[in-house]
């Protein structure tokens, strides 16, 4: 597993930083964690503003 961090690109905030296998599982762990069941359940305004996905290297 990699350490991912997703961040919401209108605004700069950190919204998820975590372990995932690849991007696509880290925004669904990042909706999971929020509540939801996977990243298409999060509200449009959540997604609305784009969310840009990077792996932290260490």
């Amino acid at each position: 597993m990699r350490i991912y961090q997703i961040r919401q690109d209108a605004t700069g905030a950190i919204l998820w930083t975590g372990c995932a296998f690849n991007e696509t599982a880290a925004l669904d762990a990042m909706a999971h964690e929020a509540g939801y069941y996977d990243y298409s359940d999060l509200p449009d305004s959540v997604r609305a503003g784009g969310l840009t996905v990077e792996e932290v290297r260490v």
